[in-house]
């Protein structure tokens, strides 16, 4: 099984006309910019952020013994 290799940007206009973006694949990564490029940008560091902290809480919560791997993207099942 092969894990995707890219992620989905939905942008939007909002009410107030700035633009709204979204990564669908990763519940909670959202952002906002004045222009598209801007909320693309934005989006992304979203993105980076919210992947660090659950990293981080994920790390700090796990058991006792618990073995980790890094996975990198497009990664495929052995």
């Amino acid at each position: 099984m092969t894990m995707p290799q890219e992620f989905t940007i939905i942008f939007e206009r909002g009410a107030s006309g700035w633009w709204i973006a979204t990564i669908p694949e990763v519940p909670g990564a959202f952002s906002q910019g004045k222009t598209r490029q801007e909320a693309r940008e934005n989006v992304l560091d979203a993105l980076h952020e919210l992947m660090a902290a659950r990293r981080e809480l994920a790390l700090r919560e796990r058991s006792p013994g618990s073995e980790l791997e890094s996975l990198p993207m497009g990664a495929t099942a052995p």
